[in-house]
C-alpha cells in the first residue's frame, strides 16, 4: 500500500468538530506554522519515484516476461526468417491453386460419370418397367448434349497428357473452357429452360405410389454407391454444374499469383463463365415467360369471377386507360419515340464496320446536334407559336356556331326584345369579325408556313450536303465504294429489291402462320359437337374460331378461341356480311366472319402420289384424288346396271392429267412458279382458308400456291381439255 506525504494544513484542526466541507466560506487567517505546499519539481520527483516502484513490480510478473519476451525475439528477427515465411505463405497459396484445379477436374470426372449411369442404366432400366412410364424421353431431352460437351472439356484436357502440377495445365484448362463455351451455353441453356417440364414428370410418377416405388428401387439398384432417391438427384446435376464453373474458376484465380504467365488468361476465362451464366439465366426467363402466356385456357364464366380480384381489375383498367390514350393521342405509341441514330450497329472485327462506327460518331456528335438545334430554332418553335396564335381563331369560330344557333331562334320575329337584339348584335359582331379578318390571318398563316417549308427544306438541304462531305473521307473504305455510278446504281436497286422481296416474303409468312388452321386434338364434348354438326349441316359448314369471340349485341354469341361451329347463314338480316348466323351446337347466334376459318380435320392419311386425278377401274367406280374432291364413287348393285354412258367413259377415258395452262411467275416464297405444258401434282385443290381460286401443288420437287384457274386437266385421250376448278 503506498503512502502520500500530506502537511498539516491537509486536514482539518483537531480541535474543531466541523469537518473541512462545511466550513465556512470565509477565509480563516493561516497559522504561524504553515508549512507551503511542494514546488512542481519535487512533485515531478515523487511521480518518477512511484513510476519506478510499479515498474519493478510490473518487472516480476512472468506473463509480462513472456510477452516481452515474445516481442523482443520479433524485434531482433534477422530479414532471412521474413524471406523465409514469405516463400511458406507462396508454397501455401501454390498449394491451394493445385487443390482447387484438382478439384475443378474431379469433379468434372464424377459429374460426367454421374450422367452417364442417368442416361444409360437407369434410363434403360425404366423403359423395362410395365407399364411404360408416360413421357419418359422428356425427362431427358437435351441431356446428350450436356453430356457431350463435358466429354469434350475432359478430352481436351486429356490430350496434352498433362497433370494439374504442370505449370502449362491451368493455359490448357482456360484453352478448352474458352474454345467450349459457346457449346456450353447452346446445350446448357436448352436444358435448363426445359427443367421446369422434368420436375413436373417427376412429380406426376410421385402421384402413383406403387410406380415411385418401382422407379426408386430401379434407381438404387442402377448406382447403389450413391444411395440416389430420385432422377432429380442426378438430372439437377447440370443446374448446379454450370453455376459452379464461375467458383471453382474464382477459387483457382485467388490463389493464383497475378504475375503467374497464365494469369491474364484465368481473369478471361472466370468473366466469360460468369456472362455466359447470366446470358443462360436470361434466356430461361424468356422461355417461361413465353411458355406462361402461350397457353390456351378454356375458362367457364364462374373460372373467371373467380379470378377477379383488386390487382386484376386495377391492371386491365391501367391497360384500358393507356390503350386508350394511345387510340386519342393523349400518349404516343412505344414505336413512335423509337430513335434508331442512337442505337450502334451491330458489327464489329471488319474495317466496314469500323467506317460505319466512325460515321455514327460524327453524326451524333457534329451533324446531328447542330441539325437539331437549326431544326428547333427555324421550324419548331415558328410552328409552336402559329399553333397558339390558332387558338384565338379557332374558339372565335367555335362561338359563332354557337350564337348562329341562338340567332336562327330569333330572326324571323317582327320585333326584338332587348336580350334578343344583344344576341343578335353579338352574332353579327362576331360573323362580320370573322369574315374580315380571317382571311388576313389566313394568308400570314400561309405565308409563314411556306417560309418554314423553305427551311425545312435547306435544313434537309445543308443535312445531305454535310453528309457527303462526311462520306467523301470514306468512300474507297465503305464497301462498294470502288464501283462506277452506274454499277453502284445497279447495286443499290438490287439491293433494295432484294430487301423488298424478303419484307413481302416475310409478311406472306406471318399471314400464313396467322391464318393457319387450329390443328389441336379435340376434347370428347367438341367431338360428340363435331359429329352433331356435320350429321346437321355437312362437313363443309364447319368452321372454327380463331380467337375469343364476346358478344356485344343481340343475338351474338360469345365463344372460346377453337370452339367448332356450322355456318347456317353468311349475313345476318340486314345483309351485313360481316357477322354469319352459326349454329354453335345448341345456341345459335351471330359471331364476326373475320374470326372463323375453315375446319382443317387432322388425318394421317399420306398425300396423294400420282400425277393422275381420275381414273375408272373396271367395275365403273371413280377413284378419288387430292384434286377431285368431293367425287364420290357411285356403288352399283347387280340390280342396278351401270349407265351407258359410264361403260363408254370407262373404255375410253382410262385417266386425266393435270397440266399447268400458262406461265406463272412466284411473287413470294408461298408460291412456286409454273410453265405452260407441264405436269402438276395438285396436294389440295384450295388454300388454308378453304377458297378453291388457289390450289397447292407440287411441280419440279417444289411446293406452293399457284391460281386454280391456270391449271389444266388433260385426259390421255384426244379428249377437249377443259379448265381446272
Amino acid at each position: 500500500m503506498e503512502l502520500t506525504s500530506f502537511s498539516p494544513t491537509d486536514s482539518p484542526s483537531m480541535e474543531s468538530p466541523v469537518s473541512a466541507e462545511s466550513a465556512p466560506p470565509t477565509p480563516t487567517p493561516a497559522p504561524r506554522n504553515h508549512t507551503p505546499s511542494p514546488s512542481p519539481r519535487a512533485e515531478a520527483q515523487e511521480l518518477r519515484m512511484e513510476e519506478k516502484e510499479r515498474t519493478a513490480n510490473t518487472e516480476e510478473d512472468p506473463i509480462y516476461l513472456s510477452l516481452l519476451s515474445k516481442v523482443s525475439v520479433l524485434v531482433d528477427e534477422p530479414a532471412e526468417d521474413a524471406s523465409e515465411r514469405a516463400e511458406e505463405r507462396a508454397e501455401r497459396e501454390a498449394q491451394r491453386q493445385l487443390l482447387a484445379t484438382e478439384e475443378l477436374v474431379y469433379t468434372e470426372r464424377n459429374y460426367l460419370r454421374l450422367l452417364q449411369v442417368c442416361t444409360c442404366t437407369i434410363r434403360s432400366n425404366l423403359q423395362n418397367l410395365q407399364p411404360q412410364l408416360p413421357n419418359l424421353d422428356s425427362m431427358f431431352l437435351y441431356i446428350e448434349e450436356v453430356i457431350d460437351v463435358s466429354g469434350r472439356l475432359l478430352s481436351l484436357l486429356d490430350q496434352k497428357q498433362l497433370t494439374p502440377h504442370d505449370p502449362l495445365f491451368l493455359e490448357t484448362l482456360c484453352d478448352a473452357f474458352l474454345s467450349l463455351s459457346t457449346d456450353m451455353e447452346s446445350a446448357y441453356k436448352e436444358y435448363l429452360a426445359n427443367y421446369n417440364t422434368v420436375t413436373a414428370l417427376e412429380n406426376s410418377y410421385k402421384q402413383k405410389d406403387a410406380l415411385w416405388t418401382e422407379i426408386v428401387k430401379v434407381i438404387k439398384s442402377s448406382e447403389p454407391e450413391v444411395n440416389a432417391t430420385s432422377l432429380s438427384f442426378f438430372l439437377v446435376m447440370p443446374v448446379q454444374r454450370i453455376a459452379r464453373y464461375p467458383l471453382l474458376l474464382q477459387t483457382i484465380m485467388k490463389h493464383t499469383e497475378p504475375g503467374h504467365p497464365a494469369y491474364s488468361l484465368l481473369e478471361q476465362t472466370a468473366h466469360t463463365a460468369i456472362a455466359l451464366n447470366c446470358r443462360i439465366n436470361e434466356y430461361k426467363r424468356f422461355r417461361e415467360v413465353a411458355d406462361k402466356y402461350k397457353k390456351t385456357e378454356t375458362l367457364t364464366i364462374r373460372d373467371k369471377m373467380n379470378r377477379l380480384n383488386s390487382h386484376s381489375i386495377a391492371k386491365k383498367t391501367a391497360r384500358l386507360s393507356q390503350f386508350i390514350k394511345h387510340e386519342t393521342g393523349i400518349a404516343p405509341k412505344r414505336f413512335l419515340s423509337c430513335r434508331p441514330e442512337e442505337f450502334d450497329l451491330d458489327m464489329d472485327g471488319e474495317k466496314p464496320a469500323i467506317c460505319y462506327k466512325e460515321i455514327i460518331t460524327a453524326l451524333r456528335q457534329w451533324i446531328l446536334p447542330t441539325f437539331e438545334k437549326r431544326m428547333r430554332t427555324l421550324v419548331h418553335k415558328p410552328i409552336c407559336s402559329l399553333r397558339e396564335l390558332l387558338a384565338g381563331p379557332r374558339n372565335l369560330i367555335s362561338k359563332r356556331l354557337d350564337k348562329l344557333l341562338d340567332y336562327e331562334l330569333i330572326e324571323e320575329k317582327p320585333s326584338l326584345s332587348y336580350d334578343e337584339q344583344a344576341v343578335a348584335n353579338t352574332y353579327k359582331t362576331i360573323n362580320t369579325l370573322l369574315l374580315n379578318e380571317l382571311p388576313q390571318f389566313n394568308g400570314l398563316a400561309l405565308t409563314l408556313l411556306w417560309g418554314m417549308l423553305g427551311a425545312f427544306s435547306c435544313l434537309h438541304k445543308d443535312l445531305a450536303k454535310d453528309m457527303e462531305q462526311l462520306f467523301q473521307g470514306f468512300t474507297q473504305q465503305l464497301p462498294h465504294g470502288s464501283l462506277e455510278p452506274n454499277a453502284f446504281w445497279e447495286w443499290a436497286e438490287c439491293s433494295l429489291l432484294e430487301g423488298a422481296r424478303r419484307l413481302e416474303s416475310l409478311c406472306w409468312n406471318v399471314k400464313d402462320q396467322l391464318n393457319a388452321p387450329i390443328v389441336q386434338p379435340l376434347s370428347p364434348g367438341s367431338q360428340k359437337r363435331l359429329k352433331v354438326l356435320t350429321d346437321k349441316h355437312g362437313s363443309g359448314k364447319i368452321y372454327q374460331l380463331m380467337g375469343h369471340v364476346v358478344g356485344t349485341r343481340d343475338l351474338d354469341l360469345s365463344l372460346n378461341r377453337g370452339e367448332l361451329v356450322a355456318i347456317i347463314s353468311e349475313m345476318d338480316t340486314r345483309g351485313d356480311k360481316r357477322r354469319w348466323l352459326v349454329d354453335a351446337g345448341g345456341p345459335r347466334g351471330y359471331v364476326p366472319s373475320s374470326k372463323l376459318v375453315r375446319y382443317h380435320q387432322v388425318t394421317m392419311d399420306p398425300p396423294p402420289s400420282p400425277h393422275l386425278i381420275t381414273t375408272m377401274d373396271h367395275a365403273g367406280g371413280v377413284r378419288r384424288h387430292s384434286c377431285t374432291p368431293g367425287v364420290r364413287p357411285p356403288s352399283y348393285t347387280p340390280d342396278t346396271p351401270q349407265p351407258r354412258l359410264l361403260r363408254s367413259m370407262s373404255m375410253t377415258v382410262p385417266c386425266l392429267q393435270v397440266l399447268a395452262g400458262y406461265d406463272f411467275m412466284a411473287r413470294s416464297s408461298h408460291e412456286v412458279s409454273l410453265r405452260a405444258g407441264e405436269p402438276i401434282r395438285v396436294l389440295e385443290p384450295h388454300d388454308k382458308k378453304g377458297s378453291c381460286d388457289w390450289s397447292l401443288v407440287e411441280v419440279r420437287g417444289q411446293r406452293g400456291y399457284v391460281p386454280s384457274n391456270y391449271l389444266t386437266v388433260m385426259p390421255t385421250s384426244t379428249t377437249p381439255t377443259a379448265p381446272y376448278r
